[in-house]
């Protein structure tokens, strides 16, 4: 099965509902990228009229992690993932439509080849940046995935 946009948002609809009721939506995904967005609105924001950080680390934490599942799927080992780290910067409000952009496709594969050899856990960063329609970033998230063959 291949991984699209409609299926995973298909799939935060029943597994992750209070990112979907949020408004997270993947826009596009390929072996290099990911692209989700969310818009403010009434039920994500925070007291000062703008969305809540959580919100964009749900966004952003797709943003990532859909391209770790895609790459695993492609594997055909049962392999399981989990964010072990991340951090964030904020550089303005977050209004409007926010879309969250991970470029970092490449970093996954590696991580992957290794844990396959060796049977042993590999860790690896992926960063993810939202950005506004004006096109100025309002965050920035970084998660350390770790990602480890099933016994």
């Amino acid at each position: 099965m291949t991984i699209s946009p409609r299926k995973l948002n298909t799939f935060i609809m029943f597994k992750l509902p209070s990112a979907w009721w949020c408004g997270v939506r993947v826009k596009h995904i390929d072996e290099k990228s990911c692209v989700v967005t969310v818009r403010h609105r009434w039920i994500n924001q925070n007291p000062f009229r703008s969305m809540f950080w959580a919100v964009q680390g749900m966004a952003a934490e797709l943003a990532t992690g859909a391209m770790v599942m895609t790459k695993i799927q492609a594997t055909g080992k049962k392999i399981s993932m989990l964010v072990a780290n991340n951090n964030a910067n904020f550089s303005k409000k977050a209004k409007g439509k926010i879309t969250f952009t991970c470029n970092d496709g490449e970093r996954i594969e590696e991580a992957l080849r290794k844990t396959m050899e060796t049977g042993e856990g590999q860790t690896f960063w992926m960063q993810a940046i939202g950005k506004d329609e004006q096109d100025d970033v309002v965050s920035a998230f970084n998660f350390e995935w770790t990602v480890r063959v099933k016994s």
